[in-house]
């Protein structure tokens, strides 16, 4: 799949959005999450699609699986390791020790890619900022293992039938989630709109909504499209939040709080914001809004580095507030953490992730053909 224009910039986009929300200076910055699943709909639809037209069965599995395994699984467990290391010598000098060993019993969920899974259990909390985000790559993980084989198996004539039915059965999916657990009393069970939101079939739509780019589709008066959602979503979200608490809650990111919490949004809420997020990825991959600033090349340079930027920055940000200078201002913590995530993500992409990932090229190569690309 051929380089597009702006598509790094987005990923910088993402990142930030995390990383205010994580810094609790954007309240709908978690939305960022839900951008890079609908990216990464989009971006491994197409490796796969040129990969399925250029390649016999088995290479075709081996080649992607492989060409993944290089470019994620080394960061991740680098950090793992790592994050190890730190919560050792925490517990050794007496620091946040209640924090520390809340982490040793989420760790081993991790090392499996299912802490997502953890995260709708009733043993679940919010305290550990070194493994919490990690949720959404499991869900990426997850979803690297199931999409190989519909792009496969199904036919490409019927695979846009495929992707609307998967964007259709996602928020049935949801509801289902909600109402089990919200009447199910299995003391297994944790928060419904937690497990809504952690669960991989909750964003079955984000994937195949990306994916539906790859198939030539076209969005009419896209960017009309995206203005008005843009506005139009926030005011439903604060309208239906009156609706269902009494209250007009100003100060929850405009109606979009993490985990929509109420008037049913789990259910509809994120298929709208996949909704959104697709039209701006079209928009900037077709039609080029704001190529010149995502083609700045910080965005593009933060873009590059994303996935490390994200596996690091919310431990980077806990440190920062907690050990190294607690007693900092807020907005100069923020810049501090941002700085040395930056710092670190750098280091890591080009001493360990480069070297590592240029050897997909050496171990599993592929290259699509100019013409079949659908870039």
């Amino acid at each position: 799949m051929k380089y597009i224009k702006g598509l790094d910039g987005l990923r910088a986009v993402a990142f930030l959005l995390v990383f205010l929300f994580h810094a609790n200076f954007g309240y709908f910055g978690w939305v960022g999450v839900q951008l890079f699943f609908v990216l990464s709909g989009f971006l491994i639809t197409g490796i796969l699609l040129d990969m399925k037209r250029s390649l016999p069965t088995l290479t075709y599995f081996l080649k992607f699986y492989g060409r993944r395994f290089l470019r994620i699984f080394p960061l991740y467990y680098l950090y793992l390791f790592l994050i190890a290391q730190v919560a050792v010598v925490l517990l050794q000098n007496g620091i946040r020790r209640n924090y520390v060993e809340v982490f040793w019993t989420q760790y081993p969920y991790a090392l499996v890619y299912a802490y997502n899974f953890f995260m709708a259990t009733s043993k679940f909390t919010l305290t550990s900022q070194f493994l919490t985000h990690l949720w959404s790559l499991a869900v990426e993980e997850q979803f690297y293992i199931l999409w190989p084989l519909v792009v496969f198996l199904t036919p490409v004539k019927h695979l846009k039938k495929v992707f609307l039915a998967a964007i259709g059965l996602a928020p049935l999916f949801r509801l289902g989630v909600l109402l089990f657990y919200q009447h199910a009393s299995f003391k297994i069970l944790g928060d419904a709109n937690t497990a809504v939101y952690a669960l991989p079939f909750s964003h079955l739509d984000a994937f195949a909504i990306g994916a539906l780019l790859n198939l030539g589709v076209i969005f009419p008066k896209a960017r009309t499209q995206f203005l008005v959602l843009l506005v139009a979503f926030p005011a439903l979200g604060m309208l239906t939040d009156f609706l269902s608490t009494g209250l007009w809650n100003y100060n929850n990111g405009f109606g979009l709080p993490l985990l929509l919490p109420n008037a049913y949004k789990p259910v509809w809420g994120y298929s709208i914001l996949n909704y959104l997020f697709v039209l701006l990825i079209y928009g900037v991959a077709r039609e080029g809004w704001m190529v010149r600033i995502l083609e700045h090349r910080w965005m593009r340079y933060l873009g590059k580095i994303s996935y490390g930027l994200y596996v690091y920055h919310y431990a980077t940000l806990w440190l920062t507030a907690e050990v190294l200078f607690p007693s900092v201002n807020p907005i100069l913590g923020a810049v501090i953490a941002l700085a040395l995530t930056i710092l670190i993500a750098s280091a890591s992409f080009r001493f360990i992730e480069k070297p590592i990932t240029d050897l997909k090229d050496r171990w599993f190569p592929f290259k699509a053909e100019p013409a079949q690309s659908q870039a």
